[in-house]
This record gives structure tokens, C-alpha cells and sequence, in this order.
């Protein structure tokens, strides 16, 4: 070792797409704001959780494993697998399991991209795609969205996406509902789009929203992968199963991209407590249908009193609205905050106008309604 002692010391030199990332902004939390403003109650609407929390299957599940957390995990996650398995009605050799679906997404950068390789998404778009994009090294093509006063504002333009697509291109990411717009593709045209996609190219349809968006009409990727070989699907049991804290999701796929994302998945990237806790919920089917009336109902009530505010409110087939304020959003944000209720800003999507706002209980959806008026002056 050399140099002098007490010398200022230089880090190592991070890779080319690291050193220029942006990390990722999560929604702020309770706690963070209870130390900053010293105030009490506080709502938190702004990461797209569950208001109900996790169904008393997956609670029992937790309780019931809690003793072997001093074990590692069976890192195969066989039993989870073997019920995701008969969900979908897959083989287990299509199933990667991941510290939640963000965990996927990056497996799928690493397991896909490098230096020269390009990816595709859109506008407005989940931000850990392009994270995962550049800290692989590769480059991202961002397509142009909808216009806001189109049918769908804001949302995914197909025609767009397949214009960004090239002979480097390895992935496509397309969330279906969009977060976040909370908008969505219909059966028909996305059928389309993967139809004309290269074989060589991975459409990646991230479905984390996809319990709330049925009755909308949105379809059910899983189905597809007979058809569409060069298909990913991606799910999460941070939403409807309302299990974000433990942090769990999954891919599925052919085999062959299976087993390539499995090289590079970390061995126990899924946890013994996680790994109970998602099979008793996949099998909750009264817990989801719960979530999913309480989202039917807070969303309706959430949309129209922002609606009656003069805010634009587009349609949301997600658990969260997208609120354009026609102006800077972020002091609005801020004083919701100074009245206990947390909301996400976007600007870091490119939308410094607009507030995403989850939906929450009933009565928490009345406080932020009955808050909102003053926030905005």
C-alpha cells in the first residue's frame, strides 16, 4: 500500500453507467415525517400499498414462521413455486422468484444487458426501468406517451415503442397499468405489438397492478407465453396481497430465460417469512376480492372529489390517481404534508405538475379530500 498517511483518498472509480444514476425516489415515509414536523395521524397515500395490509391467511402464515427466521431460507423456494405453479397452471421450470418485482427487473437487465445493447420504454414510465438500464451499461430509448388529451392521456404509445425498436434492442419494458398514470393497454393492440416484435427482443409486461385492473378489462399476460416465447411476465405480492414490507414477486417465462434469470439471481433473495407469507396469500382469494371492492370504491370517491377540486383526474385502472394541478405540484405537496398526509410528487417522472395519490381507507380518503382544498390555496 502506498501513499501518505492522512492523504485524501480517491474511491475506486465507479462503472461508466453507475457513476451518472440517479437513485431511485421512494414515496416518503411515516416516520421521516414525524421527525421532520413533530406531527401525529399522518396518512401516507403515496406508494401504492394495500390499505388493508396483508389478509389474515398471510398474517397467520408470518406469525407461523417467525421461529425459524435464524434458518436460511430454502432457496429454491420450492412450495411457492409449486403454488404459483398451479395458479398459472405452469411448470415450475417458467418461475423466478424475486426480492419483490424490482428485484426481477434488475435480474433482467443483468442477465440481458451490456455495453452496446439498448432498451425500450416509455414516457412516464416506472422509474427502475431506466435505472436498471443504465447500471447495466446499456442504453435506454425512451418512446414519446399519449398526449394528455388523448383517450388514454399520458399513457403508452404502442406505435411509438415499436419505432424505438432496433436491431440492439434486447428488452421492452411495458407496465400494464402504467404507474405513474394508471393508465393501460387493451387486448387487441398490445397483441399486435408482440406479434411484430423480433423474436431476439424480450417484451417485459410488468403486471404489478393486475389484480385491480381485471374489471377494466385488462388482459392477463400469463396466458400468452405459449404464443409469445420471447415473453416475460412480471407480478408482485406488494399490492392486492398488500405484503410490500417483505418484499416478494416473480417472473414468468420459457424455461430458457428462466433459467438464465436463475443464474443470476441471488441465492435466498427471497426470505423464509416472505416465502410463507406469498403462498397463503395466493391462495386468499376473499382477501383480494376485499382489496379490490375497496380500491373499486376509493377510487371513485378519490377521482371525483379531485375532479370537483377543477384538477385533471384521467381514468386509473390502478390503486392510485394521477392529479394534474395545472401548476407547480410541489408546494401543494408540501402542504399536505404540514397536515398529515403524505402524497407522492413526480416530478422525477417528468410530471412536475402532478401529484400520484394512492388509494386509501375510506376515511383516509375523506382526510386527504378534506385536506386537499387548503393545500392548494
Amino acid at each position: 500500500m502506498t501513499g501518505e498517511a492522512g492523504r485524501a483518498r480517491t474511491p475506486p472509480r465507479a462503472a461508466r453507467g453507475v457513476s451518472s444514476l440517479a437513485p431511485y425516489q421512494p414515496g416518503k415515509p411515516v416516520s421521516e415525517l414525524e421527525r421532520e414536523l413533530g406531527i401525529q395521524s399522518i396518512i401516507k397515500l403515496a406508494s401504492n400499498e394495500n390499505p388493508l395490509g396483508p389478509g389474515p391467511a398471510a398474517r397467520a402464515a408470518i406469525h407461523a414462521v417467525v421461529n425459524d427466521v435464524g434458518f436460511y431460507p430454502d432457496g429454491s423456494g420450492h412450495d411457492l413455486k409449486q403454488a404459483l405453479s398451479e395458479y398459472h397452471g405452469l411448470n415450475t421450470n417458467r418461475i423466478t422468484l424475486g426480492n419483490g418485482s424490482n428485484d426481477i427487473l434488475v435480474l433482467l437487465a443483468e442477465a440481458f444487458l451490456e455495453a452496446g445493447d439498448e432498451a425500450v420504454y416509455s414516457q412516464y414510465c416506472f422509474a427502475i426501468y431506466p435505472i436498471a438500464v443504465q447500471a447495466a451499461g446499456a442504453f435506454g430509448r425512451m418512446a414519446p406517451a399519449l398526449s394528455a388529451d388523448s383517450g388514454m392521456p399520458l399513457g403508452h404509445d404502442l406505435d411509438a415503442l415499436a419505432a424505438q425498436v432496433g436491431t440492439r434492442t434486447k428488452l421492452v419494458f411495458i407496465a400494464n397499468p402504467n404507474n405513474p398514470t394508471g393508465t393501460w393497454l387493451e387486448s387487441g393492440p398490445l397483441r399486435k405489438f408482440l406479434k411484430a416484435l423480433p423474436g431476439t427482443t424480450l417484451a417485459v409486461l410488468d403486471e404489478a397492478y393486475f389484480d385491480y385492473a381485471i374489471e377494466h378489462g385488462v388482459p392477463d399476460g400469463s396466458t400468452w407465453l405459449d404464443e409469445f416465447p420471447n415473453l416475460v411476465i412480471v407480478r408482485t405480492f406488494s399490492k392486492v396481497h398488500g405484503l410490500a414490507g417483505i418484499r416478494v414477486g416473480y417472473a414468468l417465462s420459457s424455461p430458457e430465460v428462466a433459467d438464465l434469470l436463475n443464474r443470476v439471481r441471488q441465492p435466498f433473495n427471497v426470505s423464509s417469512v416472505a416465502l410463507a407469507a406469498a403462498q397463503a396469500a395466493l391462495s386468499d382469494h376473499e382477501h383480494v376480492t376485499r382489496s379490490v371492492a375497496v380500491n373499486r370504491e376509493g377510487l371513485a370517491l378519490v377521482r371525483e372529489g379531485l375532479a370537483q377540486l377543477r384538477l385533471s383526474v384521467p381514468p386509473s385502472a390502478a390503486n392510485f390517481v394521477l392529479a394534474g394541478l395545472g401548476r407547480d405540484a410541489a408546494p401543494v405537496f408540501e402542504r399536505l404534508l404540514r397536515s398529515g398526509v403524505i402524497v407522492r410528487p413526480v416530478a422525477n417522472y417528468g410530471l412536475p405538475q402532478h401529484l400520484r395519490i394512492s388509494v386509501g381507507t375510506p376515511d383516509q380518503n375523506r382526510r386527504l379530500l378534506a385536506a386537499m382544498p387548503v393545500a392548494l390555496g
